[in-house]
């Protein structure tokens, strides 16, 4: 092989292998900035990046007790953990009832000192109506 051909033969393997080394980095680099990219974001009033009737400060439509239930307090709720009252468990109600629904609007939304109840349930982006809604759920499916 004469030394022009050796040349003519190392730039193209060089060619081949050179993309396909810059085509795997752009891939890692892809896979990289995917795995670490935010789960989430924060959309102030009025913020058209965000996209949406809400960032841009237009009304969205209040979700029911079921949905906030199914999305915050289901957790709970179901299971009975920390000694939240399950729902359907009728028995488990009956004092928290007899304390009127005001306090029970005012423990879902503020949160109980002392057990694990949390402000919304966690539920941070819940309205004060959507977690009277919730609340309103619960005890409807617990009498």
């Amino acid at each position: 092989m004469t030394n022009s051909l050796k040349i003519l033969a190392v730039m193209v393997l060089a060619a081949v292998f050179g993309a396909t080394t810059q085509a795997q980095t752009e891939a890692q680099r892809a896979e990289i900035a995917e795995r670490i990219r935010a789960h989430g974001e924060v959309c102030l009033k009025g913020d058209t990046d965000c996209g949406g009737a809400a960032a841009a400060g237009g009304a969205t439509a209040a979700r029911s007790g079921e949905d906030v239930y199914n999305a915050a307090c289901m957790a709970c709720h179901t299971t009975g953990v920390a000694g939240a009252p399950k729902v359907g468990d009728a028995a488990a109600w009956v004092d928290r009832l007899a304390k009127g629904n005001d306090a029970l609007y005012d423990a879902g939304i503020n949160g109980l000192a002392g057990t694990g109840m949390i402000a919304k349930g966690g539920c941070m982006n819940c309205s004060d109506e959507e977690i009277v809604a919730a609340v309103d759920f619960m005890i409807d499916n617990s009498k």
